[in-house]
Order: structure tokens, then C-alpha cells, then sequence
């Protein structure tokens, strides 16, 4: 019977812990959606004209 009671809070405990890493991504999602936009481009930048990522060409 002791068995089945942990097996149980276990259970429980597991499902406690799939609900809460579902509503990770969900909030996520919604954060981005409520995000003002302000004019900006929704990707930013790609690459900054100052920096030198490779070297120059001889």
C-alpha cells in the first residue's frame, strides 16, 4: 500500500512537471505576440558594418 501511495505522488509530481514545461513555449509565443512592433523590422539585423568577422582579402 506504501508503494502505491509514492507511486502515486510520483505521478502526480511527473505531470505537475510536463504541465509547467508546456506553458514555457506557450508563454513564449504569447510575449512575442504582445511585443510592440514600433516600425522595426520583425528579424533584425543580420550582420553590424563594423565588425570583422573575417579577415581582409590580400
Amino acid at each position: 500500500m506504501f508503494d502505491y501511495a509514492i507511486q502515486q505522488l510520483r505521478r502526480a509530481d511527473l505531470i505537475r512537471e510536463a504541465d509547467a514545461e508546456r506553458r514555457v513555449p506557450r508563454t513564449r509565443r504569447l510575449r512575442r505576440a504582445t511585443r510592440p512592433s514600433g516600425g522595426e523590422e520583425k528579424e533584425g539585423r543580420v550582420s553590424r558594418p563594423d565588425s570583422s568577422h573575417f579577415t581582409r582579402a590580400a
